[in-house]
């Protein structure tokens, strides 16, 4: 079972920049993609950015791109959020995931493995 294990986040104030990091267990593990999700208090998870594992190909919600970057280590098998520009609206529990297989990115059940959930709060 591949375990992702999340570290970063924390407070921050509005402006500034965190830079989150997720790793998965197992050095065999080739996910066909990697994403992050955030849930924010009260609010149902929603869709952060997806990583295309073998291209590098990029995908962003509206609400987060220009300002989040995700980017992978294919050889330590890890995937990075960098987050700048942070705003209050940013705060939420960061999620990252992995998709085994093709399909859509964005979508919750494309994901199969998920990590433990980290806290980024974002201050005015």
């Amino acid at each position: 079972q591949v375990q992702l294990v999340q570290s970063g986040g924390g407070l921050v104030q509005a402006g500034g920049s965190l830079r989150l990091s997720c790793a998965a267990s197992e050095d065999t593990f080739t996910p066909y993609g990697m994403g992050w999700f955030r849930q924010a208090p009260g609010k149902g998870r929603e869709f952060v950015a997806d990583i295309r594992w073998s291209s590098g190909s990029a995908y962003y919600a509206g609400s987060v791109l220009g300002r989040f970057t995700i980017s992978r280590d294919n050889a330590k098998n890890m995937v990075y959020l960098q987050m700048n520009s942070l705003k209050s609206e940013d705060t939420a529990v960061y999620y990252c995931a992995a998709r085994p297989r093709y399909g859509p990115s964005g979508f919750e059940d494309e994901y199969e493995y998920w990590g433990q959930g980290t806290q980024v709060t974002v201050s005015t």
